[in-house]
């Protein structure tokens, strides 16, 4: 069993950044492949960025490339989501999720309760 946290959420103007931590229990994480995702009121949950555990590829939404980065951090067995240049777009509970394969989608093993981000205009 993997138990996951997330933390550092918050409310934050557009245009800003915000730094997301997920810190894992249980399981060290180095054999785990590690993702982001959120959800909006009225919407699905949908993907944001992931870290896959071999060769630590990182991938990311169209949507967020070029403003998010995804890292972790073995020894602490934590994950992090940076996040720039936030729009009102961004609003949504944020999840972390991990899974032992070599991707992380909506059906990703374990998953934690997540962490509120509020982007205002």
């Amino acid at each position: 069993q993997v138990q996951l946290a997330e933390s550092g959420g918050g409310l934050v103007q557009a245009g800003g950044s915000l730094r997301l931590s997920c810190a894992a229990n249980g399981r060290a994480i180095n054999s785990y492949s590690m993702g982001w995702f959120r959800q909006a009121p009225g919407k699905e949950r949908e993907f944001v960025a992931a870290i896959v555990w071999m060769g630590g590829r990182t991938y990311f939404s169209d949507s967020v490339k070029g403003r998010f980065t995804i890292s972790r951090d073995n020894a602490l067995n934590k994950v992090y989501l940076q996040m720039n240049s936030l729009t009102p777009e961004d609003t949504a509970l944020y999840y972390c999720a991990a899974d032992p394969g070599l991707e992380v989608t909506t059906t990703a093993r374990y998953w934690g309760q997540g962490t509120q981000v509020t982007v205002s205009s």
